[in-house]
């Protein structure tokens, strides 16, 4: 098997905020896996956050034998970006040999469309009421928090989307104390979950905490090992591809987190619509979508997702699977 590793920097359309900083382009690798005349495309988003570079992910997946499968992967490398790049190019390597899709492959239904989040990146009260206004028609809102004084930007977003369902991520920002006192403004507001209130390693401190709006575990959250210890913690968990390492664990992470009682949100990156396509498969059917990152994006892949007043829609076959 012939693999070739390249990073590619995608342009976005405004400098995007979260309470650990900001960016304006999303620098991506794309792996290609050719084999008997086929090729197989899969895309992660390294993240510093867990320790992770283009240079990193490069080497990881430079360091690959010359054959092996999807079952060899979840072995030979650990859940992260790199391992989803190349499970996810093997999934559509799969695919494209077999002339099958990937849903047929993996024994799911045929997908359909998703009505999917948009996120208001972290501003001043003012800015982002104003990018609440402009997408005011959208029917959910993610927001970006994590500050000490995060109140005023809540309100400023409901004052700027009345109509619009709103859920936060508080990207490991808040304590305890600051959720439990944000709680019934929370409520107020209409805010129908926050995601990572607490630093992953401190949030211990959910433990018998009430939990009047929902919480949902995302960097607590990688493969089917961290889920003994949510328990008590979270209502729901956050699957992202380049955490699971790709579909394959991805999709057996949902059903065991599904069988443990967790709601399942599907989220990602910020990336192009080939780290989307395999998403929008694994996330049909849960509770929250959150497969907003093309949106993000002044430019994408030449055969991108679709995304109209339906949602987000299945990968075409040019695109993946």
């Amino acid at each position: 098997m012939e693999v070739t590793i390249r990073p590619d920097v995608f342009r976005l359309a405004q400098v995007f905020t979260i309470a650990r900083g900001s960016k304006s382009e999303a620098q991506v690798i794309t792996a290609v896996l050719k084999e008997d005349g086929a090729e197989g495309w899969g895309e992660c988003v390294p993240y510093a956050r867990y320790g992770e570079s283009l240079e990193s992910v490069t080497a990881e997946i430079a360091a690959l034998p010359e054959s092996f499968d999807r079952a060899a992967l979840q072995e030979l490398m650990s859940p992260g970006a790199a391992r989803n790049a190349v499970d996810c190019a093997l999934w559509d390597l799969e695919a494209k040999r077999a002339g099958k899709r990937v849903w047929e492959l993996a024994g799911l239904a045929e997908p359909g469309p998703l009505e999917t989040a948009y996120t208001l990146s972290l501003d001043t009260p003012e800015a982002m009421q104003a990018s609440a206004a402009a997408n005011a028609h959208r029917p959910l809102l993610k927001i970006k928090l994590g500050t000490p004084d995060d109140m005023p930007r809540l309100e400023a977003v409901r004052a700027g989307a009345p109509a619009s369902k709103i859920i936060v991520d508080a990207n490991e920002g808040w304590s305890a104390e600051v959720y439990s006192d944000l709680a019934p403004h929370l409520l107020r507001l209409g805010v129908a979950m926050v995601e990572q209130p607490l630093p992953a390693g401190g949030d211990d401190d959910l433990l018998g905490l009430e939990r009047p709006v929902p919480l949902c575990a995302d960097e607590s959250v990688h493969d089917r090992a961290s889920l003994a210890a949510l328990k008590g913690k979270y209502d729901m968990i956050n699957i992202k591809l380049d955490k699971t390492g790709g579909l394959t664990e991805a999709l057996a992470l949902r059903a065991e987190a599904e069988a443990a009682g967790f709601e399942i949100m599907v989220g990602c990156m910020v990336g192009s619509s080939l780290a989307m396509a395999p998403a929008v498969i694994l996330a049909q059917g849960v509770a929250v979508v959150d497969l907003d990152g093309p949106l993000l994006l002044a430019e994408d892949r030449g055969t991108p997702l679709i995304y109209d007043s339906e949602g987000v829609h299945p990968p075409s076959r040019e695109l993946w699977g």
